[in-house]
């Protein structure tokens, strides 16, 4: 097992299994957006309380899941990383970090846009957006100290990475164990009902699938670039 654990990991495994997920998920992912879109802005009624408003949710939520998971397969790698010494674990969470990233800023932005016209402000520190925006700064620092090209050198990123991870269920806690102007989970993956009608939730989910094919389309082609830039670096010393 551990034998082809070693021959999955060598560069010339990696860049094959990467350019066969990205083909698989490519298009995929384009098509579910439109769909998603669609649904959400043209087939879905409005919401009875929000109006309009409402379908950013579409947005907002995927992202913001996507900012999550993707945070926490990046603990993940990097905690397998620091106990194996495999570097290529190292290379798979700095390959996916800018695309957390760029959830967690689309999960702010949309939110704040959705929190004007139903909170009567763009921003409050309460605990749910005060704990998003330390997974920003989280997202931050790990990029900043991911930046040496020597994979060896991901150490600290990979200890910053192990360490945010308890924000994590504290985002996810945040708006049942404190009052918060955020209002509580719509969806709950073991609640026997939902609190959005099934005429509005598909387009949810296909915009999260959307964002989860896309994530691993940029998260596989980053990664070829990372692993053939440091198979360069390597060959040069």
């Amino acid at each position: 097992m551990r034998a082809r654990i070693y021959t999955f990991l060598k560069p010339k495994s990696l860049l094959e299994t990467a350019l066969i997920m990205r083909k698989i998920a490519g298009i995929p992912a384009l098509l579910l957006f439109a769909l998603g879109i669609f649904g959400g802005l043209f087939f879905v009624p409005a919401d009875y309380q929000q109006g309009e408003y409402a379908r950013i949710l579409y947005v907002h939520v995927p992202a913001s899941w996507g900012a999550l998971a993707i945070y926490s397969c990046m603990a993940l790698f990097s905690a397998i990383g620091l106990v194996t010494r495999i570097p290529q674990f190292f290379l798979i969470s700095k390959a996916i970090a800018p695309i957390g990233l760029t959830y967690c800023v689309i999960s702010l932005i949309t939110g704040s846009l959705w929190g004007k016209p139903t909170w009567g402000a763009f921003w409050v520190w309460d605990a749910r957006l005060t704990s998003m925006f330390i997974l920003l700064l989280l997202y931050i620092g790990y990029i900043h100290l991911s930046r040496p090209h020597n994979l060896r050198q991901l150490v600290p990123a990979s200890f910053l990475s192990v360490l945010g991870f308890i924000n994590i269920p504290i985002i996810k806690g945040s708006v049942e164990w404190w009052y918060t102007l955020h209002q509580p989970a719509t969806i709950r993956v073991f609640a026997k009902t939902s609190a959005l009608h099934p005429s509005m939730a598909w387009p949810l989910w296909v915009m999260a699938s959307a964002f989860a094919l896309y994530a691993i389309y940029l998260g596989t082609y980053r990664m070829e670039r990372l692993l053939n830039e440091n198979v360069r670096t390597a060959s040069c010393t």
